[in-house]
């Protein structure tokens, strides 16, 4: 298949032919039957990577404290350190507890408060 190019516009004019027809039809016959034969046509796409959302600490390693939970949790071991871990912070919670009853503080102000210590024991290094 051939097709020329006409320049014109320039003395003498630089043109050998004339292309006749658009840019979409300018491949016909059997180039162009050829060409769709050896392209692919299944394209095999993968899924995405998804990452597992983890649930980290974004303190982790700072704050007040966290040396002190570090070593700790070395020392007695992961899975020990957790179920005391456990057992402070039920304990913390039931003092809040007590504490929204004996003011009078609905459920609500109660998990507010819950939360703000959360917060805050995550900048002491407490969840470290």
């Amino acid at each position: 298949m051939a097709t020329s190019v006409c320049a014109t516009g320039f003395k003498g004019g630089l043109c050998a032919s004339s292309f006749h027809g658009s840019w979409g039809t300018s491949m016909a016959g059997e180039d162009y039957a050829a060409l769709a034969r050896s392209a692919r046509t299944n394209v095999r796409v993968g899924k995405p990577v998804r990452l597992m959302p983890t649930m980290k600490n974004v303190n982790e390693g700072k704050g007040l404290f966290a040396p002190i939970v570090v070593i700790t949790r070395n020392i007695i071991g992961k899975k020990t350190f957790n179920q005391l871990r456990g057992k402070a912070i039920a304990l913390h919670s039931q003092v809040i507890t007590e504490f929204c009853k004996s003011i009078g503080a609905d459920a609500k102000q109660r998990q507010g408060l819950i939360r703000l210590a959360k917060k805050n024991g995550e900048r002491l290094g407490f969840l470290a």
